[in-house]
C-alpha cells in the first residue's frame, strides 16, 4: 500500500463503476428542441428495453413525459433513424417505432394522440412543419411487402396533411434519387430545400443541395442544384429567419459553414462565413443533426471539432469568431428558439447533460436534464491523453489513451497493465474525450484503454477521412496495431496482454486484426462485427448496400478484394480467443455472419464464446443485454489475461482455449 492505495494486480481492482451502473442507470439525451418557453427532448432508457420517450420542460420547472410506455419515439429510416419528432407553435408530431406511423400529440395532454398517417409500408424521418400550409414535410422510406431487396426500397420527400390520415402516406414531392434528406421550407413557405445523393456515394462523400419553388397548392416547381456535387459533401441545410439559406460543406477539406448573401439569392456562389481548420458538421448517419443554430442577434452559434474534441464558437454577423471557454469536450443537438439556446454537452468527468446556454456568450445558464442521476467518484474516472504515432506508409495516426485510474488501488511496480484497443464504428465515427462509462468500466478495474482515431475517422478534415477509401481492413488495422505497439514500446502497457474490441465496422476491424495480424493481440471482442464482406454486399440494407465499394473496391471488378479482406475465409490464421456478441434482429450486420463464423471456429477448434440476444438489433439497447455482455467481457478478459475480477461473476470457460 502506498499513498493510501491498495496494491493489487491490474484487472482485479474493485470499482465503483458497477456493471449495473454501466448497463442501465444512465439515460440517453437526444434531439433537444426549444419551442417558445418550453424545451423538449428524447430520453433513451436501457431499463425499458432501450425505449425512447419524449420529455417536455416548462417554464415553471416541471418536467413531464409526453409518450408513456409502451410508446417508443424512434424510426428506422436508413435503419439508423433520427429526426423522430418535431414541435413548432404548439404543434407536435412524433414517429412510433412500433408501427412506423406519425402521431399528433397534444403537449397539454387534453386530447389523445391521433395518427396522421395510416398503416402502411412506410417509415418517416427528418420532420418539418410548413410555415404557411397545414402540412408536414418528411423523408419517407417505403418497403415493398413482397420484394425486400435494397433496390426495391424507395426514399422520397413527401408532404403530409396534419388532419388525421387525410393524405394517406403523403404526397410525393421529390422522387428519383437513391436517397434524400433534410427537407427544409423557407420561412415564407415559397421554397423547399433538400439534400439528395446516389449510390455508391454516402452523404459524407457527395451530396447535392437542391431548391425548388412551392406553389400555393403545395406542388413543387422546377428544382435546381445550388451547391454540392461530385466530391463535395453538403450537410445540414437550414434557412435563417431572414430567408437566407445556410449549409455546411467540405469543399475546403473541412466541413465549414456557408451562406448565400441575399435572401433567396441562390444564383451566385455561397460564402464561407468563417473559414477554419475544424469540422462544423459530421457524417450524416442519422437524420436531423444540428451542429449550428441561428441566434436572435444575427450571430450563429456552432460546434467546431478539431484535434479530437469539440468546442463552441460564436460567429458574429461580420464573421468574427469567438470561442466559448467551457469545461466540456463533446457537444450535440445545438438549437435556438425564442431567446433560448440548448445543447447536450459532456466532459471528461461529466456525464451528458442538457444545458440551457446564454446566447450572448455560449456559456451554460442552467441544467435541464442529466444522463446520470448521481455524480460519479472522480478518482475512478480517467482523463484522455491525446497521442499521435507513426503508422504504416509513413503516415501519422491519432488516438486517445486512458490509463488505469482508481482512488483506491494501484498496480504492482513489477507489472504493466493489460490494454483494450477500441476500434470505433462507422468507420467514419471518432474517439470521444468525454466521460464514457464503457471506458471507465475497464480503466477503473486496472485495464488501460486506447480509443483509436484510425484513418477514416471524422474530426481531422476530409483527406484524413478519405484515407480509408479502398483501404478498409488495412489502414484501420495498421493504425490500431500501431497504437498498441506505441503504448507497449513506451512502457505504458503489457505487450503480452493486449486485446482489441469493436462493434459494427469496428467489429470488422477487430476481426481483421485478429485474422491478418495475429501476432499482435492476445484476445478480441466483437459486437455485431462483419466477418464476410461479400455477404454484407449481398445481404445489407439499402443505405449501406454499396458503401463497401468505396471502402474496399468496385464490386464488378474487385470481388476478389472483398474475399481477400474477409476474415471468414482465413480463420485458420487466428491465434487469439474471441468473444462474439450479436443481436438476432440486426438488419445492418445479419446474424448469418455470426453463424458462419461460429461454424468455422468450431470446425477448426478455435477458442471462442458466441452470445446472441433476442430482440436486439444493430446496437444493444436493453439493460439486461448490456449487463450480460459486460459480465461476459470481464470474465473473458480475466480468463485470457490471468487476473481474477473483484466483481461477483462466474469464471468463463472458453472452448478450444
Amino acid at each position: 500500500m502506498t499513498g493510501g492505495r491498495v496494491t493489487a494486480p491490474y484487472g482485479s481492482w474493485a470499482s465503483p463503476i458497477s456493471i449495473d451502473l454501466v448497463a442501465g442507470s444512465a439515460v440517453a439525451l437526444a434531439e433537444p428542441q426549444p419551442a417558445g418557453d418550453d424545451v423538449y427532448w428524447l430520453e433513451g432508457r436501457s431499463s425499458e428495453g432501450g425505449r425512447r420517450t419524449l420529455i417536455r420542460h416548462t417554464p415553471d420547472g416541471a418536467t413531464r413525459e409526453l409518450t408513456p410506455a409502451p410508446f417508443n419515439v424512434r424510426n428506422r429510416v436508413h435503419e439508423y433513424g433520427g429526426g423522430s419528432y418535431r414541435v413548432d407553435r404548439g404543434r407536435l408530431v412524433v414517429s412510433s417505432f412500433a408501427d412506423g406511423r406519425l402521431w399528433a400529440i397534444d403537449p397539454e395532454d387534453v386530447r389523445p394522440p391521433e395518427a396522421i398517417t395510416p398503416e402502411g409500408p412506410w417509415r418517416y424521418a427528418d420532420l418539418r412543419f410548413d410555415p404557411v400550409r397545414p402540412v408536414l414535410y418528411a423523408v419517407r422510406e417505403t418497403h415493398d411487402a413482397v420484394d425486400d431487396r435494397p433496390s426495391a426500397v424507395r426514399n422520397e420527400v413527401v408532404s403530409i396533411p396534419l388532419a388525421p390520415t387525410a393524405g394517406g402516406g403523403g404526397r410525393v414531392l421529390v422522387s428519383g434519387p437513391d436517397f434524400v434528406a433534410a427537407p427544409r421550407p423557407s420561412p415564407d413557405g415559397s421554397l423547399l430545400a433538400w439534400l439528395e445523393w446516389d449510390h455508391p456515394d454516402m452523404p459524407w462523400d457527395a451530396t447535392r443541395l437542391r431548391v425548388a419553388p412551392i406553389a400555393a397548392d403545395g406542388s413543387p416547381g422546377e428544382a435546381r442544384t445550388v451547391a454540392g456535387g461530385p466530391g463535395i459533401s453538403i450537410v445540414q441545410p437550414e434557412w435563417s429567419s431572414e430567408g437566407i439559406l445556410h449549409f455546411v460543406s467540405d469543399e475546403t477539406a473541412w466541413w465549414n459553414l456557408y451562406a448565400f448573401d441575399a435572401p433567396a439569392g441562390l444564383d451566385g456562389p455561397a460564402r464561407n462565413l468563417a473559414p477554419m481548420d475544424a469540422e462544423l458538421g459530421d457524417p450524416a448517419w442519422v437524420f436531423d443533426r444540428s451542429t449550428y443554430t441561428f441566434l436572435g442577434d444575427g450571430a450563429i452559434l456552432a460546434i467546431a471539432r478539431a484535434d479530437g474534441r469539440d468546442g463552441l464558437v460564436r460567429i458574429s454577423a461580420d464573421g468574427t469568431v469567438t470561442a466559448a471557454a467551457l469545461p466540456f469536450t463533446e457537444f450535440e443537438g445545438l438549437r435556438f428558439d425564442a431567446g433560448q439556446a440548448v445543447v447536450v454537452a459532456a466532459g471528461a468527468h461529466d456525464g451528458a447533460a442538457l444545458l440551457r446556454l446564454d446566447p450572448a456568450t455560449g456559456e451554460p445558464s442552467g441544467v435541464l436534464a442529466r444522463s446520470l442521476s448521481e455524480p460519479l467518484d472522480a478518482d475512478a474516472l480517467p482523463t484522455a491523453e491525446p497521442i499521435t504515432f507513426p503508422t504504416a506508409g509513413g503516415a501519422t495516426a491519432r488516438a486517445l489513451f486512458f490509463p488505469p485510474t482508481s482512488g483506491a488501488f494501484e498496480g504492482p511496480a513489477w507489472e504493466k497493465p493489460p490494454l483494450v484497443v477500441l476500434s470505433h464504428g462507422g468507420p467514419t465515427s471518432s474517439a470521444s474525450s468525454a466521460l464514457s462509462l464503457d471506458r471507465a468500466f475497464f480503466t477503473s478495474r486496472g485495464i488501460a484503454v486506447v480509443d483509436v482515431d484510425y484513418r477514416g475517422s471524422t474530426g481531422y478534415g476530409r483527406p484524413y477521412r478519405d484515407a480509408l477509401k479502398g483501404q478498409w481492413g488495412i489502414a484501420d488495422v495498421d493504425d490500431c496495431v500501431a497504437a498498441a505497439r506505441f503504448l507497449a514500446e513506451r512502457g505504458s502497457v503489457d505487450p503480452t496482454r493486449m486485446a482489441i474490441r469493436g462493434g459494427s465496422a469496428g467489429g470488422y476491424t477487430t476481426l481483421a486484426a485478429l485474422t491478418f495480424r495475429p501476432e499482435v493481440f492476445a484476445a478480441g471482442i466483437s459486437h455485431y462485427g462483419i466477418a464476410d464482406l461479400e455477404l454484407i454486399h449481398a445481404d445489407s440494407h439499402k443505405f449501406e448496400s454499396r458503401y463497401e465499394e468505396t471502402l474496399v473496391a468496385p464490386w464488378a471488378t474487385g470481388r476478389h478484394v472483398f474475399r481477400e479482406r474477409s476474415p471468414i475465409h482465413f480463420l485458420d490464421r487466428v491465434r487469439a480467443p474471441m468473444l462474439l456478441c450479436q443481436g438476432l434482429d440486426d438488419k445492418v450486420v445479419p446474424p448469418s455472419q455470426l453463424d458462419a463464423m461460429v461454424a468455422e471456429f468450431t470446425a477448426r477448434g478455435l477458442p471462442h464464446v458466441a452470445m446472441t440476444f433476442e430482440g436486439e438489433g444493430h446496437g444493444f439497447r436493453r439493460a439486461d443485454t448490456k449487463r450480460t455482455v459486460y459480465r461476459a467481457e470481464l470474465a473473458f478478459l480475466g480468463r485470457v489475461f490471468g487476473f481474477a475480477p473483484a466483481d461477483d461473476i462466474e469464471s468463463m470457460e472458453i472452448p478450444g482455449l
